[in-house]
């Protein structure tokens, strides 16, 4: 190509603005890219952002002429680029952590090119050899579009899905194209520009999803892709009638994974989907001062009831429970099996690199009398480490160093050879646990939910516990995960960051990892006489049927060392209207029977039955009543998961959210969090202003 020279020139402004205070290390950068001369948005403008001359992060505007990248914090060299226009360049732009930085740019429009010469490659009509094809567009070709919007010409391409292209006959996620060398739509996980060989590297899956996507709002101009991530569709538990059914049954959960999971979507500027939100694992990923245990059983039970934050004509009942506490030295002898999932689609540095990091972390908190044995899956399954002490720990840390990336997923010979494993070395009265490491894309032989179900279940007999940890994004399978660790006796956590791993396998190590309680359930029978209705917020994945309560022969929840679960109810007392599910007309036939204890000043009874952690335990019935005396005021423990149901019901867009906002749950958050010694309260605050922040930038912190 020859073109005459021209005079170039730019003119920039920049400014930084704060619009919350998280407790973080992201940072992000955003602006608008326009004409000097007209003022017009320039839609399609390149922006890169590069550290030194190493390319970090790039985007394209959208058809406000707008950008946002996510960054870690420092200092930046940005620069803009736009067909036609002077490109600009700005130096040394600082990002902190926590804060929103600012820097538009206006680029002025460059003489009329005089001389073009354009050579294109024909590429043959049969190339046996080519893995791919590609064609490179001219910005005429672009210009005649119907649109000049990135997303729009994505959708063009990508029929009912706007977040995908694809060329006819393969997948969306094996199309990749560039816009001045920024490749847009990667797959979530993957770096937006590659700068080598790896980085634009494409794994083969065989991805799905069962849930879409709300519209993203204020997001990064390169829209990560999470299509291909799988969620768990959850009709949300509606008011109930206490005349027509008084009894509530579930099995409580301890999973948090959802929590870390929102936070992920969060940080990429991005709402997560409905169904990623399952409220019970955020209001269970916090510190609640309960009490602990001071009888023979082992937890302690609490409840409290104060007026709704969200519909103060209501009820807010929690019931929490607070595993006994147990000294790392006095818990006993483990037997783990670290299962890794070492298939191609591991190879982001959010996986399996992190997995690794993780699962150093965890080692370091082994004793002499543990054992650890590694095995791993790709293509096909196999032995890494066989069983060895915990006193061992450079044996261990160097298997785990030797770990890469690559093939297939045959998740379910991995899973077995796993508990084989760990049969051969089982401990008696120890805590036997196999713990997954995976983003759950299992697509080698069996991979059906249903045959992995049955698998799990096959294999809990032997009283080895499963315990997973997910990574990842852009193909994560949360909901067959989350079946996975319920059916396995175990637990479920998302690791989006090294400080999640040491929460989770660091500060929580006896509650993740050894069980105190299995098949532990909750029965509440309401007095009809003092309730109207209620609804259990949460837990939906976990209700059972009133007669599963006296079955031991049903599975439920495990309760960890130290472990902690909420659950909250919102009441409706007699006289007042019960809300209805859409759709759903009153009764009309209700008639309650008073008897003794219905007038009595008795709201509910409550009932818990639990398991010892061991093969053929029979359960042991707890029984408590709770009183009609609603307190004044909300003690912190409630104000916290008050703000979180809160929160969680805002993400969702829950018709159950009443008068509940985001200025109000940030509110009731900030109350809970005047003790945090471990920042989690502070971190939830932060979330919530984000939240608050992508939904409607004008209110952020109101």
């Amino acid at each position: 190509m020859r073109i005459f020279p021209v005079f170039l020139a730019c003119l920039f402004t920049a400014g930084v603005t704060v619009s919350w205070r998280p407790n973080t290390q992201q940072a992000v950068l955003t602006g608008k890219v326009s004409d000097k001369n007209s003022g017009e948005a320039l839609i399609g403008a390149t922006v890169k952002v590069l550290k030194g001359t190493d390319l970090q992060r790039g985007a394209v505007t959208d058809i406000e002429g707008a950008y946002r990248v996510s960054l870690e914090p420092g200092l930046y060299t940005v620069q803009f680029s736009y067909t036609g226009f002077a490109s600009g360049t700005v130096t040394d732009v600082l990002v902190r952590a926590g804060q929103l930085a600012v820097l538009d740019m206006a680029l002025e429009s460059t003489s009329v090119l005089d001389e073009v010469i354009v050579t294109a490659y024909k590429v043959p009509l049969i190339q046996q050899d080519a893995t791919s094809t590609g064609q490179t567009l001219t910005s005429e070709q672009i210009r005649n579009l119907p649109t000049r919007n990135v997303q729009a010409n994505k959708a063009a391409g990508a029929g009912s899905n706007p977040n995908t292209a694809n060329i006819k006959g393969n997948r969306s996620e094996a199309t990749t194209y560039y816009i001045d060398g920024i490749r847009v739509g990667a797959p979530a996980g993957k770096s937006a520009a590659p700068t080598s060989a790896k980085a634009g590297k494409k794994s083969s899956r065989r991805l799905r999803s069962d849930s879409t996507m709300p519209a993203p709002g204020e997001q990064d101009s390169i829209t990560p892709d999470y299509s291909a991530e799988n969620y768990a569709h959850i009709q949300e538990n509606p008011f109930l009638p206490a005349g027509d059914n008084p009894v509530s049954t579930f099995s409580i959960d301890v999973d948090v994974a959802s929590y870390a999971n929102i936070r992920r979507f969060l940080h990429e500027g991005t709402m997560p989907p409905p169904d990623a939100v399952r409220i019970e694992e955020m209001i269970n990923y916090f510190d609640y001062a309960y009490a602990p245990p001071t009888d023979q059983h082992p937890f302690a039970v609490h409840t409290e009831l104060a007026p709704c934050p969200w519909a103060p004509e209501h009820r807010l009942l929690l019931v929490g429970l607070q595993g006994r506490q147990i000294e790392t030295g006095q818990l006993p002898p483990s037997n783990f099996v670290f299962l890794i999932d070492v298939s191609g689609s591991m190879s982001d540095d959010n996986k399996l690199p992190l997995v690794q990091q993780s699962l150093r972390l965890l080692v370091e908190q082994l004793r002499p009398q543990d054992r650890v044995a590694l095995v791993v899956y790709a293509g096909a399954a196999g032995t890494v480490l066989p069983s060895t002490s915990g006193s061992d720990k450079a044996a261990i840390n160097a298997a785990i160093d030797r770990l890469s990336a690559g093939g297939s997923t045959a998740g379910a010979a991995g899973i077995q050879l796993a508990y084989q494993v760990a049969r051969s070395h089982y401990a008696e009265r120890g805590n036997n646990r196999v713990i997954l490491c995976t983003d759950g894309d299992f697509n080698v032989g069996v991979s059906s939910d249903a045959e992995l179900v049955r698998l799990i279940e096959k294999e809990r007999e032997s009283g080895v516990f499963l315990s997973v940890l997910g990574f990842g994004m852009g193909n994560y399978q949360d909901a067959k995960m989350q079946q996975l660790a319920d059916k396995g006796n175990g637990n479920h956590a998302y690791i989006d960051q090294i400080g999640e791993a040491r929460k989770v396998l660091v500060s929580e190590f006896g509650g993740t990892l050894f069980a105190i309680a299995k098949d532990v359930k909750l029965q509440l029978e309401f007095n009809p006489a003092r309730v109207a209705g209620y609804r259990l917020i949460g837990y939906e994945n976990r209700l059972l049927a009133r007669e599963d309560f006296d079955d031991d022969a049903k599975d439920a929840g495990e309760l960890g060392v130290g472990h902690r679960v909420t659950a909250l109810y919102e009441v409706v007392p007699v006289g007042k209207p019960l809300p209805l599910a859409k759709g759903a007309g009153p009764l009309k036939y209700q008639t309650i029977q008073p008897t003794a204890a219905a007038q009595s000043s008795e709201l509910c009874t409550l009932k818990l039955r639990y398991k010892q952690p061991k093969p053929n335990a029979t359960s042991t019935l707890l029984e408590t009543v709770v009183k009609d005396a609603p307190q004044t005021s909300m003690s912190e423990n409630l104000q916290l998961a008050a703000a979180t149901a809160s929160f969680g019901m805002l993400l969702r867009g829950s018709q159950y959210k009443g008068a509940a906002t985001y200025g109000s749950a940030l509110a009731l958050a900030r109350q809970s969090a005047k003790h945090d010694p471990n920042g989690y309260r502070t971190e939830l605050c932060s979330m919530i202003e984000k939240a608050q922040f992508l939904t409607d930038p004008l209110r952020t912190g109101k």
